[in-house]
């Protein structure tokens, strides 16, 4: 067996070693089960051009090729220190038998990104490695950029072609059992740390190959930070705690990249430990800390278009399993109809995401993503269902200064006539913009939840004047 057909099954058996990566598959179509060091050799021969005479892209060329064909396939790939001491070693060993002459600093570049192609991501890798960085957008070959502080920046980074691009979406997806090609051109993945991948190639993407990778911090982010970041304030945290704790039902809503699933991770640590988790998603990236959980996560349909197991059957299998709570990643279809039935009969304490712009369109997206089921139901016995499960909707946004703050905090009251009422708890109301950052801070309006008895119930005593008691306070 291979070097890299053994680095691949190493990394699937234990994906959360960070350093296994796996390599890209045979393109010459048949999918063996694994790669092949071949893959990574350029097409171009690699003749013996003087340094001088070649450009920094053919050196590189030249030494990957040589140094592929002379790795020895019988390495232990559980020791990968090992493999990096030895890719070195033959690298140093090549420069001098070819003559060579690089500067330091040429040389140690040359062989971090020839061990990078080898065990990594390519030029991704030191993007991936770097923790500031948030979000990573490939926009073919020769633009990347990434997201910094809430900011986009563009880097200096290309890679060789859109070939080599495809070669990296290909080594990211293939251990997943996911494919992207004509037929299906694009697919949602993940990262052996959670961070969740999208790519999109020809003929739907005009730019070439695009991808976009929205990291996860290896340390999850905590409620400290959240609160030392300005994105909530510690008596709405305190409020949130006792809703999770009395099992009130918690719908996330928010737009893209405003910190949705950040906050549901967070939210879930005050969930008791003695309680059995199921958790549901399209690309397992939640990070819940506690021991008794189990992940599912939906698969896409084969090359025959059979097989999909989609996240309304997954949250219909979670039933049986006897969970204390269910939590969905994102509803975006027909399986909000099976959550809103989950939490109406006896899943209490559940959680989920949806994307919306504020408290009340998330009751709008439920009620259509309800509709998407198949079932010709009633509109208000649709509300009806939704204003008996939801108990409570946390609104996040992404400011215009690249911050992510908790804007609203929603009670659901229930139905009046036709129409569905809710009464803010929380609101955050901004006081200015100085030096381009968005000042306020979040404000009780005065008024108390309707479930305040199911706090009491659940030996939870929250002091009334958490909420203002009747004034709120100025700034």
């Amino acid at each position: 067996m291979s070097l890299m057909r053994r680095l691949e099954r190493d990394q699937n058996e234990e994906p959360k070693k960070p350093v296994t990566r796996p390599i890209e598959k045979p393109e010459n179509g048949n999918d063996s089960g694994g790669s092949r060091l071949t893959n990574l050799r350029p097409s171009r021969p690699g003749g013996a051009t003087p340094a001088g005479r070649t450009s920094y892209t053919d050196l590189k060329t030249r030494v990957q090729t040589r140094l592929l064909s002379e790795v020895d396939v019988t390495m232990d790939v559980s020791k990968l220190d090992e493999i990096r001491r030895t890719i070195q070693d033959l690298f140093e060993k090549i420069l001098v038998e070819e003559n060579i002459v690089i500067t330091r600093p040429e040389r140690q570049r040359l062989l971090e990104q020839i061990t990078d192609e080898i065990l990594g991501y390519g030029p991704l890798q030191p993007l991936l490695a770097d923790s500031s960085i948030s979000e990573i957008m490939v926009n073919g070959y020769q633009s990347v950029y990434v997201e910094r502080g809430g900011r986009l920046y563009r880097t200096p980074l290309k890679f060789e072609s859109n070939e080599h691009v495809m070669r990296i979406i290909d080594r990211i997806v293939s251990p997943l059992g996911r494919r992207v090609d004509e037929q299906s051109p694009y697919v949602d993945a993940r990262l052996p740390d959670g961070s969740r991948v999208n790519a999109v190639i020809p003929p739907i993407s005009l730019t070439g190959p695009v991808l976009t990778i929205r990291k996860f911090s290896k340390d999850p982010i905590t409620i400290d930070q959240l609160i030392g970041f300005g994105s909530i304030s510690p008596e709405a945290v305190l409020f949130l705690k006792a809703c999770v704790e009395a099992n009130l039902n918690v719908v996330i809503s928010g737009g893209t990249g405003s910190g949705k699933t950040t906050l549901l991770n967070v939210l879930s640590t005050f969930i008791p430990a003695d309680q059995r988790i199921v958790t549901i998603e399209n690309a397992a990236e939640l990070q819940l800390r506690q021991d008794h959980v189990v992940t599912l996560e939906t698969r896409p349909s084969n090359v025959e278009g059979s097989g999909a197991i989609t996240a309304q059957q997954l949250v219909v299998n979670a039933l049986r399993m006897r969970p204390d709570r269910i939590i969905v990643g994102e509803i975006r279809a027909g399986e909000a109809l099976d959550m809103l039935q989950a939490m109406n009969t006896g899943h209490e304490g559940s959680m989920t995401t949806a994307h919306a712009n504020s408290p009340r369109d998330v009751l709008s997206r439920i009620e259509t993503m309800t509709l998407m089921a198949g079932y010709e139901l009633p509109i208000r016995a649709i509300r009806e269902q939704v204003a008996s499960a939801i108990d409570l909707i946390v609104q996040v946004d992404r400011m215009r200064d690249g911050s992510r703050k908790v804007v609203n905090i929603t009670e659901v009251l229930g139905m009046e006539g036709d129409v569905i009422t809710l009464m803010d708890i929380f609101v955050f109301e901004q006081s200015g913009f100085e030096e381009g950052k968005i000042m306020g801070q979040m404000l009780p309006t005065g008024l108390r939840p309707g479930f305040m008895d199911r706090f009491e119930a659940a030996g939870i005593h929250i002091p009334t004047t958490l909420f203002g008691a009747g004034q709120r306070p100025r700034y």
